[in-house]
Order: structure tokens, then C-alpha cells, then sequence
């Protein structure tokens, strides 16, 4: 276990400083709405390749294309680049992350945010760490005293289910934050910093180091309804644990269609001087 995380640690690392000499660098669409940008490419390329070398019977999932060995018990998820929006606009809030997953239960965990010099690791049984200095998420014990976290999805996110569920969270809470990197809400969960962050839509090289991470702080991760996590599914919800149970009740009534807070509509007056 120590090997294999000392070596998603190094190979972090490495391809954060890549990432940092290609700050500026334009980008393209992938599909009609995402991002990507030369640096993602080049940052997988380099992981894909320190992890063959490590490990070459591991099985590989990279989010810009990279699989190799996919019939293998470990696995690793990688994203090169979490946060490619933030980083082609300059917005300092991106990272690498790598997570090691045997039989779909992941074991490692690295988000590395270069800018920062922050590297949040964990393995399981072992605790989470915050550059070598143990951590744990917050003692907040009920949502009116948490700051929490979310994300949307790169398109029609107008009609995104997840507005639902933003508004009732943010009448209740300290504030909603949507920084644009599951990774780092996750790791920002885990030492603390959130008492808690949801999701729909996400991959699994998004969620996995951060799930772990959380977990190994002391942490809650479900499902959005409370059944256990599925890497492949749906929804996320990672949290304090203390908030864990007001939190999975609150999604309830949001997904039965009860809201405790109505969401506004703009009066008639103020419509009738938007359309000028």
C-alpha cells in the first residue's frame, strides 16, 4: 500500500509542476460544451506512462481516453487535469488526481492543487493527510451551521435538476460554494474547510481520491438517497457524517418534490422592465 501511494504521490506531483509551465496555454471543445486544452493531454500522457512503468498490469481509466489493462483487480482512476474550465480561464482552482481502486473499492488516494501546494492523500485504514499532517473534517453538527459545496454540469444547466437542490441547500446553510473541482470540494471536505458536498453527474476519476479522502478524515460518503456509493452512478453526497442524516432527509423531500423554501419568481413589474 505504502509503494502504491508514494507512487501516485510522486507521479502527482510531477504532473503538477507539468501543468504549472503550461499555464496560458489555449483550449479546444470537447463535444459541443467541454473544455480541454494541450495540458490535460500531456498530463495524462505523463501519468499514463509513470503508472505503466510502475505497475504494468494495472488497469488505467484517464479521463481524456486513457485505458490500458482493464480486466485487472486494481485499477487506477486519473484525471490530468481536474478543473480544465478554471485552469484555460486562469480561475486558481484546479488540480491532479489519482486514485487506486481494488475491485471498485478504492485503497489511494492523491489530489494534488500545484498552485497551492497542497497535496491531500489518503490510503485505506491508514487516515487522510494534508502535506504529511493528519486531517479531519469539521465537528459542524447541524446544516444551519455549514458551509457546503456543489457543482453543475457543463451543459443545459438551466435545466439541471440540481438547481432544486442548490436553492434548498443555500436558504439552510452558511452558503453554497461551486468552485468547479469535485477533487477539491472532496478534499476541502475532508480537512474541514466544507462540511459537505453533493454532485450529480459525475465520473469516477472524479469522486475516487475524494471520496476516500473523506472517508479517512472521518467522514460520511453515500449515495444521494443513502445507499452506498457507486463510482459509476448517479449522484455523490460527502459530508462531516454529523450532518449526514439532515442532509440525506433534506434530499428526500427535494426528490419527493417538497421544498421547505419556494423558489422565487421574479414579480411581474421587474419582468415587464427586463424585457424593456
Amino acid at each position: 500500500m505504502d509503494n502504491f501511494l508514494d507512487a501516485a504521490i510522486e507521479i502527482a506531483r510531477e504532473a503538477g509542476q507539468l501543468l504549472l509551465a503550461h499555464r496560458g496555454v489555449s483550449f479546444e471543445l470537447k463535444g459541443d460544451y467541454d473544455l480541454v486544452t494541450a495540458a490535460d493531454r500531456a498530463s495524462e500522457q505523463l501519468i499514463v506512462k509513470r503508472l505503466k512503468q510502475r505497475f504494468p498490469h494495472h488497469g488505467i481509466v484517464a479521463e481524456e481516453g486513457g485505458r490500458s489493462e482493464m480486466q485487472s483487480e486494481l485499477r487506477w482512476y486519473v484525471d490530468p487535469l481536474d478543473g480544465t474550465t478554471n485552469f484555460a480561464h486562469g480561475f486558481p482552482m484546479w488540480n491532479v488526481t489519482l486514485a487506486l481502486a481494488r475491485n471498485e473499492e478504492v485503497i489511494a488516494g492523491v489530489v494534488y492543487d500545484p498552485l497551492n501546494h497542497e497535496l491531500f492523500a489518503a490510503e485505506r485504514g491508514s487516515g487522510a493527510r494534508l502535506n504529511g499532517a493528519p486531517m479531519r473534517v469539521s465537528k459542524a453538527a447541524v446544516l444551519n451551521d455549514s458551509l457546503v459545496a456543489t457543482g453543475f454540469p457543463s451543459r443545459k444547466r438551466h435545466q439541471n435538476v440540481n438547481i432544486h437542490f442548490y436553492y434548498q441547500l443555500a436558504m439552510v446553510t452558511h452558503g453554497v460554494r461551486r468552485g468547479g473541482s469535485a477533487a477539491l470540494d472532496l478534499a476541502y471536505t475532508a480537512c474541514g474547510r466544507l462540511e459537505a458536498f453533493w454532485e450529480f453527474g459525475l465520473n469516477p476519476w472524479d469522486m475516487a481520491a475524494g471520496t476516500l479522502l473523506v472517508e479517512e478524515a472521518g467522514g460520511r460518503v453515500s449515495g444521494m438517497k443513502g445507499e452506498p456509493l457507486d463510482l459509476h452512478g448517479n449522484y455523490v453526497l460527502a459530508d462531516n457524517g454529523s450532518i449526514h442524516a439532515e442532509t440525506l432527509a433534506l434530499f428526500a423531500e427535494i426528490f419527493q418534490g417538497q421544498y421547505q423554501h419556494e423558489m422565487p419568481g421574479l414579480p411581474a413589474h421587474e419582468l415587464e422592465m427586463r424585457r424593456g
